[in-house]
């Protein structure tokens, strides 16, 4: 049965991966991929941020918060996988800049699949990689899927295709993590007292308050960047958990962030909602 689980759970990883950057691409157009590249401050600060301070501020984590050396590796590599497939999800219920929300996505989506090929060794010792072991089920599984979407994107079917898929990425989802509670479920009641849940509420909160922070003066922009920055690409950090760490504390600590990530930022994303409307009625 727990083999049968672990199968599953592969393959709702792959169909989550493949349907969710496939839906992403099929949303692109010329001007949204454009669209970051306009304010070069928002973009320096958007890759500053997710490739600098986010690792930084994981390792340091793991440093100062006496985590075993399993979940400190998770959540490095949560520190280095940006660009989360529900980002565009979070930015539309917080009324944000949905076009630029998903040109954010996409750029940091490449920007996690160029970094932590050459990042990760550097950053865990003794994971004895090579940078295109890793990159390799990166271009696979997501770089892949976002440029046969993009390709498509011109043609009729996209218009149909893009809510199937948007439906699947959104039900894979839930069973990966269903599968992944389930299969763990003993390891993530163990971890409640391991310093692991303040870790990843420290990382996720830290991270979102750096990109609003520093989002300019635009509401819009600044919750994107908040919650761009907050929300880490968890799929794109199961890859090389699942390839090259065979502690299953690695994934209990992407289990546990990810639950923690929910909890924080759905209600972030109500809260800038509220606060965009405020917005609007006063103008």
């Amino acid at each position: 049965m727990t083999d049968a689980a672990r199968i599953a759970a592969k393959v709702a990883l792959f169909v989550f991966l493949v349907s969710s950057m496939l839906a992403a691409g099929l949303s692109l157009t010329p001007h949204a991929v454009l669209a970051p590249f306009r304010n070069m401050w928002i973009l320096l600060v958007a890759l500053g941020l997710n490739f600098v301070v986010a690792p930084a501020f994981a390792l340091v984590l793991s440093i100062l918060i006496p985590l075993e050396r399993p979940h400190a590796i998770g959540l490095i590599l949560l520190g280095g996988a940006a660009g989360a497939p529900f980002l565009p999800k979070l930015v539309e219920g917080a009324q944000g800049d949905l076009g630029f929300a998903v040109a954010l996505m996409t750029l940091l989506t490449v920007g996690t699949t160029l970094f932590m090929p050459f990042a990760l060794p550097l950053m865990i010792p003794g994971l004895h990689a090579s940078p295109w072991s890793i990159a390799q089920p990166l271009v696979a599984f997501i770089l892949t899927p976002l440029a046969i979407g993009m390709l498509l994107q011109s043609r009729k079917m996209s218009a149909a295709l893009r809510p199937i898929l948007v439906k699947l990425g959104s039900v894979s989802a839930l069973v990966l993590l269903t599968l992944l509670i389930a299969l763990y479920f003993h390891n993530l009641v163990g971890a409640l007292g391991s310093g692991a849940i303040a870790a990843c509420a420290i990382f996720i909160m830290g991270l979102y308050a750096a990109g609003y922070l520093l989002g300019g003066s635009r509401v819009q922009i600044k919750g994107v960047l908040g919650l761009g920055t907050a929300a880490r690409n968890v799929g794109a950090a199961l890859v090389p958990a699942t390839q090259s760490f065979s502690d299953p504390k690695v994934m209990i600590m992407l289990v546990t962030c990810t639950i923690v990530m929910l909890v924080v930022l759905v209600p972030v994303s109500g809260w800038l909602r509220k606060k965009a409307l405020r917005a609007t009625i006063g103008q």
